[in-house]
């Protein structure tokens, strides 16, 4: 293994991670996983972030020692500021740096505006938005002492387009890409790139529970006609941690034609 760069300059290596630390936040399933197992292709070492699926983070950390990368999992609650605290200590402790950040997680609550309790609104707001500030905020003065880092938040197609009974969600989901821009704008001179990535309707254990009915209506809402895997969000959030160097405060969507 190459030794950490802390210019961040590229290396010889064949892989564009080779040496580097990703953290990523919900990681024990769906898109989370599929970022985790993607960024280690590429070279990365990783930390499963987990908050109730023990057994699943491990079967993600096993996949990735099985590559060949050093892996570990952390449960955190990532909206509860002194758990991100520890998450972040015990990452350090044991491998030194971060250096790519995945802002993923986020405890799902719906309902109608009138019917959702404000403790599942915020619960909401708090992991999927002020979750992604605890991280960021706790990786950056690294990032910004080895002048190199990569950070990469994961909105959805709701936080733009909005959808019923999904107030807490669009709410936090657009605070995701107003978030990305103006934490750009605070690191852009300095190595570190920040963007996010737009999911349209994700096929992940987490959607399989729609009726019929409302899958089919969904596929309409869809140019592409069909719903999106993990792995192809995945890879763009690979794309930007590894090789979109000249690229921040972007926001990409990954729908379908959803948005559109």
């Amino acid at each position: 293994m190459t030794s950490h760069s802390i210019s961040g300059a590229q290396t010889c290596s064949a892989l564009p991670l080779e040496g580097k630390v990703a953290l990523v936040t919900g990681a024990s399933r769906g898109i989370g996983r599929a970022i985790a197992l993607r960024l280690a292709r590429e070279g990365a070492d990783v930390i499963v972030n987990y908050l109730t699926r023990a057994g699943a983070a491990r079967e993600v950390v096993t996949a990735i020692r099985d590559s060949g990368r050093r892996a570990t999992s952390f449960r955190a609650d990532v909206g509860e500021y002194g758990s991100v605290v520890r998450m972040i200590e015990e990452a350090l402790r044991h491998f030194g740096h971060v250096d790519v950040l995945v802002n993923n997680a986020l405890s799902y609550r719906a309902g109608k505006i009138h019917k959702i309790v404000p403790g599942d609104w915020e619960v909401v707001v708090r992991t999927g938005l002020i979750g992604a500030y605890y991280c960021s905020r706790l990786v950056i003065p690294g990032m910004l002492d080895q002048g190199w880092g990569r950070i990469v938040n994961i909105g959805s197609f709701v936080g733009l387009r909005g959808w019923p009974g999904d107030t807490a969600y669009a709410s936090a989901k657009a605070g995701i890409i107003g978030f990305t821009k103006a934490l750009a704008l605070e690191v852009a001179g300095r190595g570190i790139t920040v963007n996010a990535v737009v999911p349209g309707f994700v096929k992940t254990d987490m959607t399989a529970g729609l009726s019929q009915k409302s899958l089919e209506s969904m596929m309409e809402r869809i140019p592409m006609g069909r719903p999106g895997h993990a792995e192809e969000i995945a890879e763009v959030v690979c794309f930007l941690a590894s090789r979109g160097t000249y690229i921040t405060g972007a926001a990409y969507a990954v729908d379908g034609g959803i948005g559109i």
